[in-house]
């Protein structure tokens, strides 16, 4: 096995490199003006590693799977093009008018408290660039107004005329009946074919997505356009220097859906916050590799803090109607919270509250937070995780980044110190205390509101920050066990190097399999059939473009389903390829039903108000070879993994005793904040770790890429060759 699988942060750009039995880790901080520099700095460091030449590699690998933050990017900055949208007659207002809470999307809870003076976000359509064209077809999709050329014509010239550099197509009842739609797309390019367009983007809406919701479906549609042309300027342009240096196969794109497609397969709005589904995707082949069904992913990066979960049994989290920015969308986007709780986010002095706010801004990579000495003067969490003693300012990034600890106590002392009245190493300490909360509180929001007790899940804590402050939101939480891969600073990459090659499509439905008045079960399996048969071909098609012979594809139905007309929609999947009697039907509402009352509590469950299917989603995928995380050769570290028991190998309650740990892992003693003062603090070195040493807190264990922070009480030890557990003992 011969792949690249790269994941671009705010502040760091993550390399995996499988080259063989080889496993090799880099990291480089992330060039936002050329996203390629960053990826070819990080792919030279792994190279240069195996002792190899990066076009080399380049030309040997047999693929390159790639998590961009161009689309969110484009987003931040509004770099977007100018666009015209084409809509039903009459519906003109429909993306300015909104939803009845649709300024509101997008908003932290504080802003949210003041809705009244929130702000609408800025149109990234101009309501000047909407003209609707006379057509309708209702909700059945059947044609009631017919749509004429002569009058879409004059709609396109118009918008052309008025400068537009791209059209969104949204109809009225187009999911049901995409006739009009395609009509229109074949107007503009009769007008104005691709050798005058160039680059222009025309996108249906239909072709975005197949739920009803016209807001939603038109927003789906808008972003789409809207970023289409950064993709595909930043991604050609970096599949362009990939083949100037010897790679020759399509370059994959990490989805937010949960798997991957080549470039010329993916649509703008599946790479939206792809990287840390990477991440949550590689913690459930942990779930299933370790038999852990409940586990609680946490990935602290240099600019955000990503929730997920995952609870075994083959149940994957999705948002129905994800926010993107300020805005809701429709497609199957994996369920990922992101809070500002990075290493770079930037504390502030709050002058009405006399208190310091974190985040949710962040320094990023370029200036970065203070002690980076690249021009960053405002304190951050790594700022407090230097000044607090947890980091070595000559071996941050493997010593590859040295850290001016005299600058990060002077943006500690100067912007939080002199107005709270306090030292700077006090406000340091606010700091991680206040970022800690934080992020408890964003884990158990996250988790309680789908049901679950975070106090029975394990956490699966990565990303370059992650160990570093793990103990800290765990202890708030009161979870008791904590586990970190090996390379935990490069985790979602390994995840986007794990991903299938996987397509979701689904459509909405309106299906009761119990209508609760007639007191009668669904019956009309052809059209439930139907629905499952065209969702499933829309997949096979995908993927067979893509090379892959008919009979690899596999398929999983899910059914979205809900009691009544409950706004709480769960996703089920469903065990057959088809329906044909009134015992599977019955099987599926058994399953709800249990499952319903494992989430929410027994007895909360209201069949009495009937139970319907709301979406129907048909997710076609081929399985790809996977690196493991555990095991022999195929581990994910570098090193050969070991047989592992999943439990606590050394103990683990409150009685016992502190152990020593070896002597040959002590790499000296450095002052670091615990119990609320500085204290002569052993450092232990990472590399040296065996599988039966085990390290009582308070102590620090370095890392090329991270650093373990093991706060009183609390014993870290090796699970396995690839996983450290931190487990607390007090």
């Amino acid at each position: 096995m011969r792949r690249i699988s790269v994941d671009i942060g705010g502040t760091f750009t993550d390399c995996f490199l499988v080259w063989d039995d080889a496993r090799v880790e880099a990291k480089a901080l992330t060039t936002h003006h050329n996203l390629s520099e960053g990826f070819l700095a990080a792919l030279s460091t792994a190279a240069a590693e195996l002792g190899e030449e990066t076009d080399d590699v380049l030309a040997g690998v047999e693929s390159v799977r790639y998590a961009t933050t161009l689309g969110t990017n484009a987003l931040i900055q509004r770099s977007g093009p100018k666009l015209g949208l084409i809509t039903t007659l009459g519906y003109e207002h429909t993306i300015t008018l909104g939803r009845g809470l649709q300024y509101g999307d997008g908003l932290t809870d504080l802003e949210k408290s003041d809705l009244p003076g929130a702000d609408r976000p800025i149109p990234l359509i101009d309501p000047e660039h909407i003209v609707g064209v006379r057509e309708r077809i209702d909700h059945a999709g059947e044609v009631v107004v017919p749509a004429d050329r002569e009058d879409i014509r004059a709609a396109v010239q118009r918008l052309v005329e008025q400068g537009v550099r791209g059209f969104v197509v949204v109809l009225l009842h187009s999911v049901m009946n995409p006739e009009h739609e395609d009509l229109v797309e074949q107007v503009v390019l009769e007008e104005y074919p691709g050798s005058y367009l160039g680059a222009f983007p025309i996108v249906c809406s239909h072709d975005v997505s197949l739920k009803k919701g016209e807001y939603t479906r038109s927003m789906s549609a808008i972003l789409d356009a809207y970023l289409h042309r950064e993709m595909q300027h930043g991604l050609r342009s970096l599949e362009r220097a990939l083949r100037e240096r010897g790679y020759r196969r399509p370059m994959q794109i990490v989805h937010n859906s949960g798997g991957m497609s080549q470039l010329n397969r993916t649509h703008a709005l599946q790479t939206i916050h792809a990287g840390p589904v990477a991440g949550l995707n590689a913690a459930e082949q942990v779930s299933d590799e370790l038999d852990i069904d409940e586990l609680i992913t946490v990935d602290m990066g240099g600019t955000s803090f990503d929730i997920g979960l995952v609870t075994g049994g083959g149940i994957r989290f999705y948002e129905f109607d994800p926010i993107v920015d300020r805005w809701r969308v429709q497609i199957p986007m994996v369920s990922m919270v992101a809070l500002g709780a990075g290493g770079g986010s930037i504390a502030r002095y709050d002058s009405t509250h006399a208190s310091i706010e974190v985040g949710p801004d962040s320094a990023g990579s370029d200036p970065g937070p203070a002690c980076f000495d690249m021009g960053g003067r405002l304190p951050t969490v790594t700022d407090a995780d230097l000044v607090l003693g947890y980091l070595d300012p000559d071996y941050y990034h493997g010593g590859k980044l040295k850290l001016n600890r005299r600058r990060a106590e002077q943006a500690f002392a100067n912007r939080l110190g002199k107005p709270l009245g306090i030292s700077g190493q006090e406000a340091a300490a606010q700091v991680r205390k206040i970022v800690d909360n934080n992020m408890a509180q964003g884990i158990f929001k996250e988790v309680a509101l789908k049901g679950y007790d975070p106090r029975k899940f394990t956490i699966l804590a990565y990303g370059g920050n992650g160990p570093t402050h793990a103990c800290g939101f765990a202890e708030d939480l009161g979870v008791q066990r904590v586990l970190v891969p090996r390379n935990s600073a490069i985790f979602s990459a390994v995840g986007a190097g794990n991903m299938d090659q996987l397509h979701i499509h689904e459509r909405s439905v309106y299906l009761s399999l119990y209508e609760a008045l007639s007191q009668s079960l669904f019956t009309d399996y052809e059209v439930l059939n139907g629905h499952i048969d065209e969702l499933r071909e829309r997949g096979r098609k995908d993927i067979v473009r893509q090379g892959h012979a008919p009979e690899s594809v596999q398929f999983r139905v899910e059914f979205d389903m809900r009691y009544g007309d409950q706004l709480q929609l769960t996703s089920m999947i469903v065990p057959f390829d088809r329906f044909t009697s009134a015992r599977q039907v019955l099987d599926m509402i058994k399953r709800y039903h249990a499952s319903y009352g494992d989430r929410f509590g027994e007895g909360t469950q209201t069949p009495e108000t009937g139970i319907k299917v709301n979406q129907i989603r048909v997710v076609a995928f081929v399985p790809l070879e996977k690196v493991t995380f555990r095991g022999d050769e195929g581990a994910a570290g570098s090193s050969v993994a070991t047989a592992g028991t999943g439990g606590d190998q050394h103990g683990g309650d409150g009685g016992t005793a502190l152990a020593t740990a070896p002597a040959r892992l002590a790499k000296g003693t450095r002052q670091a904040w615990f119990d609320g003062a500085f204290a002569e603090t052993q450092v232990y070195d990472y590399d040296a770790l065996g599988p039966d040493d085990v390290i009582d807190g308070p102590a620090l264990v370095e890392a090329p890429h991270t650093t373990f922070v093991v706060n009183p009480g609390w014993r870290l030890s090796q699970l396995d060759s690839y996983f450290i557990e931190m487990r607390r003992t007090a």
